[in-house]
Formats: structure tokens, sequence, C-alpha cells
């Protein structure tokens, strides 16, 4: 079949993009740094059903919109800053309550408590401090009190890393990802939500195996994995680009994971 939507980032080229839209573009579907197995664990902590609203903030390629669909919520609504891969989240979506707009996950325009629940994979990470605070504080504003809020990240351990190591793989990782990578310890991703008004229910942890073959394999399937591998071998400025990443990856193994919290917005206090 064709591909008629460009892809995000299609214009630059391969040794310029941002990592995440490189690895989409050579056939990856599942950039979510604890892999299908984490997203799959957030989705069931955010226990959607028929009766919810959910807002999606940065929605990629749309794979877990496909998980939320599969939960019938009373609507959908992806916030997504990139026209071309909002274009192609609103492919997979159908009827008149499920919907993808153009917009920033810190301002998206959308009414107050006008979601059950909200989440977001794979972006605050990106973020710095003031903007990571932003985004939280306008998940909270979306939601009605008691609302869920997910968020599948990338950690540092221990919680008591050295802030020199915790430089150096900052560093490191936006050099290789060619995006500004600024992950926080489990402790400091919960004082975060907290801090905005969120209180955390759910975490869980998974290691930091992107570009790993056996994850490959399990996130996208063999033929997934084996098209992946075909692509990266046949560019070579990706596969250049690809090595990188994942040899910083490694480097930093002992050192980086993958973390979900799920909160609830505080419900409000009568005065």
């Amino acid at each position: 079949m064709t591909q008629t939507t460009p892809m995000p980032g299609e214009e630059l080229k391969a040794g310029k993009m941002p990592g995440h839209w490189l690895l989409a573009r050579l056939g990856k579907r599942v950039l979510r740094p604890g892999g299908r197995q984490l997203t799959h664990r957030m989705i069931e902590a955010l226990n959607i059903g028929p009766s919810d609203t959910v807002i999606e903030f940065a929605p990629g390629l749309g794979e877990t919109a496909r998980l939320t669909l599969g939960n019938k919520p009373a609507s959908y609504t992806a916030v997504e800053r990139d026209k071309d891969a909002a274009a192609m989240v609103q492919k997979i979506l159908q009827g008149p309550e499920q919907r993808c707009v153009v917009g920033l996950a810190e301002e998206t325009g959308l009414p107050d408590a006008s979601a059950t629940v909200v989440y977001g994979e794979a972006m605050l990470s990106m973020q710095t401090p003031q903007q990571k605070s932003r985004i939280i504080r306008e998940a909270n504003r979306l939601l009605k009190p008691g609302g869920r809020y997910g968020i599948h990240e990338l950690c540092l351990i221990p919680n008591d890393l050295a802030e020199s190591t915790k430089q150096e793989i900052q560093n490191d990782l936006t050099n290789v990802i060619h995006h500004g990578t600024r992950p926080l310890t489990i402790v400091e991703w919960q004082g975060l939500l907290e801090a905005e008004g969120f209180s955390v229910q759910t975490q869980a942890q998974a290691p930091m195996h992107l570009l790993e073959p056996w994850r490959l394999i399990q996130d996208e399937g063999l033929f997934g994995a084996l098209r992946f591998a075909f692509n990266v071998l046949c560019n070579r400025e990706a596969r250049r680009r690809v090595l990188g990443m994942r040899r910083a990856f490694r480097k930093h193994r002992a050192n980086l994971a993958a973390v979900v919290f799920v909160g609830h917005k505080k419900e409000e206090v009568p005065q």
C-alpha cells in the first residue's frame, strides 16, 4: 500500500532528524522506552472504559491510540504538535468522538475538566524542567477531580545517582538523539507529579532496551524486526545514527531504565 501521508521529519536527512523520527522512518513502530509491555501496563492501570473521555499527548504513530480505542472510550482526543504525525494518527480514528488536533501539550486549548483520563509517553523526558511542569499542569487542568494521568518515560537509576553522571548521560543522549534529553530519577518523577497535584497510585519499571534484538522482536514482531534491520543495513547514515544510539544506551545501561506512573488528580476539598 502506498504511503501518501508524509512521515514526520521526512524533509530532513538521516544525519539531522531527531532519533525517534529516524527510527520511525526505518520501520520501528514502538518508540517508547519501556516497549510495548510497559505501555500495556500503563493502559491497564489507567483502566479505560466506555464512560471515559480520553486525551493523549504526543501520540506519535498512534500505536497506543489503538490500544486505547480497543477499550471503547466515550471519546478520544490526541494532541500532536507535528502536523504530519497528526495526519497519520487521524487516519486510524473513526467516528465523531475520535480526533487528533495539532497543538501543544502544554497549551492544548481544550476545556477545563473535560477528561477523565490523560496520558503521554516518551515526551516529558525531552523537555526542560519548566516545560515538564507546564505539561503536567495542563494535564491536571484538563482532568476532572479524581481523573487519571499516566506517563511512560525514560528514567535514571538509582535515585542517588551523582549529578555529574546525570549530566554525562544527558549530554550523551542529546548528542545521539539530536534532541534535548533530560530524564529524571524515579523519586524526581514522582515528586514532580505530586507537586502538580497528583497522587501516585501505580509505578512500574522496565529495562531501557529499545534497540536490543530481543526487544525489537518483542515490540515489532519477527517480520517487523527483520524489516527494521534490513532498512538500517541499507542506509549508511541511518546505520551510523542507530548504532550510535545503541552504543549510548549500552554505555549507560546500568543507570537507564523506563518507568510508568499513573496518578489520580486530587479531589477538591470544600472550603
